[in-house]
């Protein structure tokens, strides 16, 4: 059951995408969002190891907290904006009805998702902005620190109705695979058609598309299967995906560690680069 939806978010010009994408999956499961400005501490931005007078330091200090505190007012006046637009009551979470709430903690935005998304059904994030260098530690933390699902979220991509109307998961029977169907079942219940994409080898000892789908069938859910012939399996999931019309992705994450992927450009992290639609990932 999908109840808490964490939206951690800060200054990269994202907010309207993720709270966008949060506030959809919050009306269609009546839950509350969790909208939580991860705040630069003070000290992380006075120059480490660079002898400074105290009056320096001083002023450095009062300019940083002033500076903090103008743009959280900015980011709350946008937010509050936001929640008014995307339909979600504001401070009030309750068994009926999407909800969305505003808070701020202090530290760098992977200790504040690893913090707040252990208690939290779905994490939501904007794509990692690789050329900038933003968002990989974020990704890395909500699904390792926290071990929560991470909904990902592309571009300046603003979801409509038919946003997980039609959800395709990506299936190879691996663990990665197999946890991510199992966070996503509630998304998967509340969608009008289920695809299951799968294509070369079945991992060792894992389950086939086929077992996947009486999985399904047991909780009365109907799932055709697509099968695709892989070269590449990144791009070949992502461009199935597309062809079949859905709306989501459900795939795991990481079946090696972040850091291999990283170095030897592994598929999720070729399809968390190449995708241009919202992708629910968990490891």
């Amino acid at each position: 059951m999908i109840k808490s939806i964490l939206v951690p978010v800060r200054g990269d010009g994202m907010v309207a995408t993720v709270l966008a994408h949060a506030a959809e999956l919050a009306k269609k499961h009546d839950a509350h969002v969790n909208v939580v400005h991860c705040r630069t501490r003070t000290k992380d931005l006075i120059p480490q190891g660079i002898p400074l007078p105290d009056f320096a330091r001083k002023m450095m200090v009062e300019q940083a907290g002033e500076l903090a505190n103008r743009q959280e007012d900015h980011l709350r006046r946008i937010l509050h904006r936001l929640a008014r637009e995307f339909g979600l009551a504001e401070d009030t979470p309750s068994d009926v009805g999407a909800s969305c709430s505003f808070t701020e903690e202090h530290g760098r935005m992977a200790d504040v998702v690893k913090h707040a998304g252990r208690l939290a059904d779905i994490i939501v994030l904007p794509k990692p902005q690789r050329e900038r260098n933003l968002g990989q530690s974020s990704l890395k933390s909500a699904l390792y620190g926290a071990g929560r699902p991470v909904l990902i979220c592309p571009g300046q991509l603003q979801p409509d109705e038919t946003f997980a109307q039609h959800v395709a998961v990506g299936w190879n029977g691996s663990l990665p695979a197999a946890r991510a169907v199992a966070s996503s079942l509630d998304v998967v219940a509340a969608a009008k058609k289920v695809s299951i994409l799968t294509g070369g080898k079945v991992q060792a000892h894992g389950p086939t598309a086929e077992e996947l789908q009486d999985y399904y069938a047991l909780r009365g859910l109907e799932a055709d299967i697509i099968r695709f012939d892989v070269r590449d399996p990144a791009k070949d999931l992502l461009q199935t995906y597309s062809d079949v019309g859905a709306s989501l992705l459900v795939t795991g994450a990481y079946s090696h560690s972040h850091e291999t992927e990283m170095l030897l450009g592994g598929n999720t992290e070729r399809i968390i680069d190449q995708t241009e639609m919202p992708v629910l990932m968990a490891h």
